[in-house]
């Protein structure tokens, strides 16, 4: 065995070995050099995540000790023709596609609408064009290296969608990012990175997907800073449909001006292992968030959210509903943190997690928390755990409907609530249909 290979167990080796191989490739810009060196050294301070750390109590990352994980540093992979994702397309194709393909911009599978005034699209390796001062500006401003891995995406980020938006302007049609995965001939790791600004009174929808072609085995690890202005509004609408044998993580970390509004809606409903980080910042009086999430976790399938809202300012309103489906042995595992500082007075919060379990070997960890300094806040939360309601199995049952069916238009049922919230009519109904055909896998 090499000595490439010995260190692909530990993190600290996929870096090294990233390292090495970007070191023979294109230098980079001075700006990406600041990154990458905190990113660097955040490695170098951090230890992988284990059991005793609170965030990663229920979370199992035997995985990493599993797979040989190959840093995917080679640059832009150009093989694949529209043809071949052609089934991974939305029905109706938003007017503006970035497609990234195991991490990196694929030009060939983009389409572009016509110039928008105030709207410019960058990549962070340059495919579309020289990087704007201000979204240089605005990398790495917003991101906190909360675990290793955060940091390792920092050190090696490979490419990813920077979006900026002037003040006032006004994007017609969604901007969708779509992340391609292709299984190589040992399991490969890659770092995408995607920066999205709002100025003061802008207003975008953003589709950001994770896809697999195959069942192969890799990892995605993936960063997302979101700067929104004051008076701006974003609807954001993630969806995670990894393959099989796939691990994927995001870190989203979003930061809210005055008065602005960020939608979210999330739908992790695919791969082996899934963990999503989500981080919304209060940073100015008088904005709203709607948090919104789906968790499926059919048979041997972990899917994890660690959800934290921190309210720093007066008049500001969250709500945040996050759902789970379990079947067979899988597991989800919810933490949701809630915080209130002391000069965060007239805040409004509730924070709700309803998981519904198909199997009794299946398994939920829920732990909705507030931690409230201020005196004059209106908050709650509260979660629950149980089965299809028999009664109403019954009903559908006996309208001569099988039993997996039923079961399926109930588990459609009880998702629906999260899936209304994505603006998006084709991403919505490829979502149901992605859900019943996974229900349906797990019948």
């Amino acid at each position: 065995m090499n000595s490439d290979t010995q260190t692909q167990h530990d993190l600290q080796g996929i870096l090294h070995l990233g390292q090495k191989r970007m070191a023979t490739g294109m230098p980079d810009t001075d700006w990406q050099s600041v990154t990458r060196q905190r990113g660097t050294a955040g490695v170098a301070a951090m230890a992988r995540p284990d059991r005793k750390q609170e965030a990663w109590r229920y979370t199992p990352l035997g995985f990493l000790d599993q797979a040989e994980y190959q840093p995917i540093v080679e640059g832009p992979f150009d093989a694949l023709q529209l043809s071949d994702i052609e089934d991974l397309m939305l029905a109706e194709p938003p007017a503006i596609r970035l497609v990234f393909v195991n991490g990196y911009l694929a030009s060939g599978l983009c389409s572009m609408a016509k110039a928008t005034s105030g709207v410019v699209l960058s990549s962070l390796a340059g495919g579309l064009g020289e990087v704007p001062a201000a979204l240089r500006q605005q990398l790495d401003a917003i991101a906190e290296h909360n675990h290793v891995f955060a940091a390792l995406n920092s050190a090696l980020m490979s490419d990813g969608a920077l979006i900026h938006l002037a003040a006032g302007a006004r994007l017609d049609g969604p901007i969708e990012i779509l992340h391609v995965s292709v299984g190589l001939e040992q399991p490969g790791i890659c770092h995408p990175r995607h920066l999205i600004v709002l100025e003061d009174g802008a207003r975008a929808e953003v589709i950001e997907r994770y896809c697999g072609l195959g069942d192969g085995t890799y990892f995605t690890n993936a960063l997302i800073e979101v700067s929104l202005g004051s008076d701006s509004e974003l609807l954001h609408q993630r969806m995670q449909e990894e393959s099989v044998h796939a691990q994927h993580l995001s870190d989203l970390q979003v930061r809210l001006g005055a008065r602005s509004r960020y939608q979210l809606t999330l739908a992790a409903l695919g791969g082996a292992w899934s963990r999503n980080d989500v981080r919304v910042t209060f940073g100015g009086e008088g904005a709203t968030a709607q948090l919104d999430g789906l968790m499926l976790a059919g048979d041997r399938q972990f899917n994890d959210v660690h959800l934290v809202v921190r309210h720093e300012v007066p008049n500001c309103t969250s709500r945040e509903t996050f759902k789970g489906i379990l079947d067979g042995s899988g597991r989800v595992v919810f933490d949701g943190h809630i915080v209130v500082s002391r000069d965060a007075q007239k805040t409004d919060a509730v924070l709700s997690n309803r998981n519904l379990m198909l199997a009794r070997s299946a398994e939920v960890d829920t732990k909705p928390q507030l931690e409230i300094y201020a005196d004059d806040v209106k908050c709650s939360h509260g979660t629950t755990v149980g089965e299809l309601d028999p009664d109403m199995l019954f009903y559908l049952r006996s309208r001569g409907i099988p039993e997996h069916q039923a079961k399926q238009l109930l588990c459609q049922g009880f998702a629906q609530e999260v899936f209304d919230g994505m603006a998006n009519p084709a991403l919505r109904a490829r979502a149901g249909k992605l859900l019943a055909a996974r229900l349906l896998e797990s019948a």
